[in-house]
């Protein structure tokens, strides 16, 4: 067993403020003695995160449990990031009442690659392993399968909340799905995990690991839940296909201007989850000016993600554009490329740019007032724009897009 020395991992300096922090963002640790306990034991711990390979692209709201796994490397640990290849290959409702399609196996692998290249951004690369679950799943026979699936009864399993209402509401429920917290704690005891973090949402799946353990005769892992970071709608989890997302590898200038559309009143939540920074400190800037701790955030998510050096330029955009102002260096869309005639119905290219996705949302926005041409707004939905000449097309105060 590798050691490391005990003054380090929990009563030296910073050591013990990242335990601090650690606990400041949880929701529920089971348990903090034994939290604790493994923590004194002098142990190089084995910290656990499970990633969904369905959406590989990383928002603010995964960075939450991400930046928890960095206070334990700092603190002397070592994580493993456990991609759910074989599991995602399943489908998994995640809450949700219906399955989530299933993926194929050069999907995941794939999605894997993605999210390990955008998890070094955070994590330590040299204190960080990936992990595919398939390299023990798929080595299980179906007497392998038997003695898993005998360690918890169907009314447990039917404790979960999405399948209980699935079923108790007549939705399709199938028996592999049922398999699925199981095979999901199953990975904690492979790679004999000391500690599993996640979401709320995956309180259910990390305490069956919790239990799997005890039951192949391991210690039981400490299972520490953290909350769901709400997006910029203020009231849906952040989500890419919600479209109310900050993601990680968006530019500064997007970045800037998202965090401006943070709603006042989960800011502080932001603050809290998201970075590591005094709360006393913020929440005087949200008492004295709510204006200027928006730009405290923005300007603090750039300098985590792109560097203190990019501040100064998203900030002039931002005013640019909040002032009314067309930017520089918009990004182009080479009409002449996809359309051939020499005009075309404004609505028809908000679809082909990107801003709608049919037309029918695009006779929407225009009728919102929300479409202009070189600054002019477009108030017919029936409009053409002629394509002899540059153009450029907004929609809303952010959006831009050069007609070439």
């Amino acid at each position: 067993m590798e050691t490391i020395n005990k003054q380090k991992i929990y009563l030296g300096g910073n050591k013990l403020d990242n335990l601090e922090l650690i606990k400041r963002k949880a929701v529920q640790i089971f348990s903090e003695d034994e939290l604790e306990e493994k923590l004194k034991s002098g142990k190089k711990l084995i910290i656990k995160l499970g990633a969904d390979p369905s959406r590989p692209d990383l928002h603010l709201g995964h960075t939450v449990p991400l930046r928890v796994l960095k206070k334990f490397q700092e603190m002397g640990h070592e994580v493993v990031f456990i991609v759910g290849d074989f599991t995602a290959m399943i489908g998994d409702p995640s809450g949700k009442n219906k399955t989530r399609p299933a993926l194929t196996f050069e999907e995941t692998r794939k999605s894997g690659e993605t999210y390990y290249k955008q998890v070094i951004k955070i994590l330590d690369k040299d204190k960080t392993k990936i992990a595919y679950n398939s390299e023990w799943l798929s080595k299980m026979n179906f007497e392998d399968i038997l003695k898993l699936a005998s360690k918890y009864t169907v009314a447990r399993i039917m404790e979960r909340d999405d399948f209980k209402n699935r079923f108790e509401n007549g939705l399709p429920l199938s028996m592999h799905e049922l398999l699925y917290p199981l095979m999901q704690g199953y990975d904690s005891v492979a790679i004999k995990a000391d500690i599993e973090i996640g979401g709320t949402d995956q309180t259910f799946n990390l305490l069956v690991g919790r239990e799997l353990q005890k039951d192949y005769g391991q210690e039981r892992q400490v299972v520490i839940t953290f909350p769901l970071l709400v997006g910029l709608d203020g009231k849906e989890k952040m989500s890419k296909s919600l479209d109310n997302y900050i993601g990680i590898d968006e530019s500064p200038e997007s970045m800037y201007e998202k965090a401006m559309k943070i709603p006042d009143d989960v800011l502080l939540d932001y603050f809290k989850l998201t970075t590591d920074l005094d709360m006393e400190t913020v929440e005087e800037w949200i008492k004295k000016d709510i204006v200027e701790a928006h730009k405290r955030y923005a300007e603090e998510i750039i300098k985590m993600y792109h560097g203190e050096e990019f501040i100064a330029q998203a900030e002039e955009k931002y005013k640019t554009v909040a002032k009314g102002g067309i930017p520089e260096n918009i990004e182009e869309y080479e009409a002449s490329k996809e359309i051939e005639e020499d005009e075309v119905q404004v609505c028809e290219l908000l679809v082909k740019v990107g801003f709608a996705k049919s037309k029918g949302e695009a006779r929407r926005m225009i009728q919102g007032k929300g479409v202009k041409i070189d600054g002019e707004l477009v108030d017919d939905i029936g409009a053409k724009a002629k394509l002899n000449k540059e153009f450029v097309l907004q929609f809303g105060k952010n959006k831009f897009k050069k007609i070439v």
